[in-house]
């Protein structure tokens, strides 16, 4: 990818303008982290996918980006990131309406229950649906869709809408938000550990797939975010997590077994979200980037909550 023109990272008007974006699991506030992340460099279009969207649901971050980024387009879709025809149907609508598509940031997750013995077959399933299948629909058809090119000729041709670029190049990065749990063993329910390994695979498998296409993809396993949910209706019986949720540990438990002391913040995790969507992540595929503030190089033993 020649990164010296349309796609450089040091574009003054943003490392991202022109791009046309989805992001899923977008009312979560990794989610909603991300889309704030990838409107400050530049995004002309970003589709804020959730199956619980309404018309409410993104009316804070609205409003906020449209007095911050008011040349980025913020488009709420209701969106079942474990249906293949709901898939193909969000890429045609994006296709119709801007032309092309650059960013593809798969955010969905489920912790699942704590325990194996709480686990149900309909919790593995809804488990692998939420971690697995939004990332693996996303390779399959995605990648095509970011080969459209728009190069225009005349102004008249030339796309018509806020931050507008035409795309002369085939570029893509599919991001994958995935966990700590991709690669550690009791971080959570056994669930949510089989789930997040199989979207690590996805990414793996993913390299040789695009191979030729100019389309990258790399996972972000984080650590303990700090997101604010309240976990005080889950059972926690049988429980033994190695890297429990940032919401049940206090801070003398973080400050003992993290880095950094501290868990980690939506916005961090967005900002290594917008590396990789951009150019300066142009020679970065298959990666696997851990941002967890130190926890998992420290090698903690699993302690009690």
């Amino acid at each position: 990818m020649d990164t010296t023109e349309d796609f450089s990272p040091y574009r003054s008007d943003g490392k991202l303008y022109g791009f046309v974006c989805v992001v899923t699991g977008a009312s979560q506030p990794v989610g909603q982290a991300i889309i704030e992340e990838l409107a400050a460099h530049g995004a002309a279009s970003i589709y804020a996918c959730d199956k619980a969207t309404t018309p409410s649901t993104f009316t804070a971050l609205t409003t906020t980006l449209s007095k911050t980024q008011p040349n980025t387009t913020i488009i709420p879709y209701p969106f079942n990131v474990a249906s293949e025809d709901e898939t193909l149907g969000l890429i045609d609508e994006v296709l119709n309406t801007y032309g092309r598509l650059d960013v593809w940031v798969s955010s969905s997750g489920l912790l699942g229950p704590p325990s194996i013995q709480a686990t149900t077959a309909d919790d593995l399933h809804k488990c692998f649906e939420a971690h697995t299948l939004a990332p693996f629909f996303a390779l399959k058809h995605a990648p095509a869709a970011m080969a459209k090119l728009t190069d225009t000729t005349t102004a008249a041709a030339a796309p018509a809408y806020p931050n507008a670029a035409p795309k002369r190049q085939k570029y893509g990065s599919i991001i994958v938000v995935g966990s700590v749990a991709s690669t550690y063993g009791g971080c959570w329910g056994p669930g949510y550990t089989l789930a997040a390994h199989a979207a690590l695979g996805v990414v793996r498998a993913g390299v040789a797939v695009l191979k030729g296409s100019n389309v990258r993809i790399n996972c972000i396993s984080a650590g303990q975010i700090d997101i604010g949910v309240d976990l005080s209706g889950i059972d926690m019986r049988g429980m033994t997590a190695q890297f429990p949720p940032a919401a049940l540990q206090g801070k003398e438990a973080q400050e003992k077994i993290i880095g950094l002391e501290r868990a980690g913040r939506p916005q961090e995790v967005a900002r290594v979200a917008g590396f990789l969507a951009s150019g300066f992540s142009s020679y970065v595929t298959g990666a696997n980037l851990i941002v967890d503030g130190g926890a998992s190089a420290m090698n903690p033993m699993t302690i009690p909550i």
